[in-house]
């Protein structure tokens, strides 16, 4: 076997091992994603829930209300 054939062989068979390995990584994200929609949505780190805006907003408006009630 020359070193063409060699050096063929080898990067055949590192190209076998990178679509083997984003095979996995396909089918792991695959697997995220499905115990992702049976958890729901999760927000983000960091970020506000729309939820709790509305209810800081509402809570200044009640005490502003308040203040200028009394």
């Amino acid at each position: 076997m020359g070193m063409k054939d060699q050096f063929q062989d080898k990067s055949r068979q590192a190209k076998d091992q990178a679509k083997e390995k984003m095979g996995q990584a396909k089918e792991k994200a695959g697997q995220r994603g499905q115990q992702g929609g049976r958890q729901g949505q999760q927000p983000q780190r960091g970020g506000q829930n729309h939820r709790d805006i509305e209810d800081t907003e509402r809570q200044v408006h009640d005490r502003l209300g308040q203040d200028y009630e009394s």
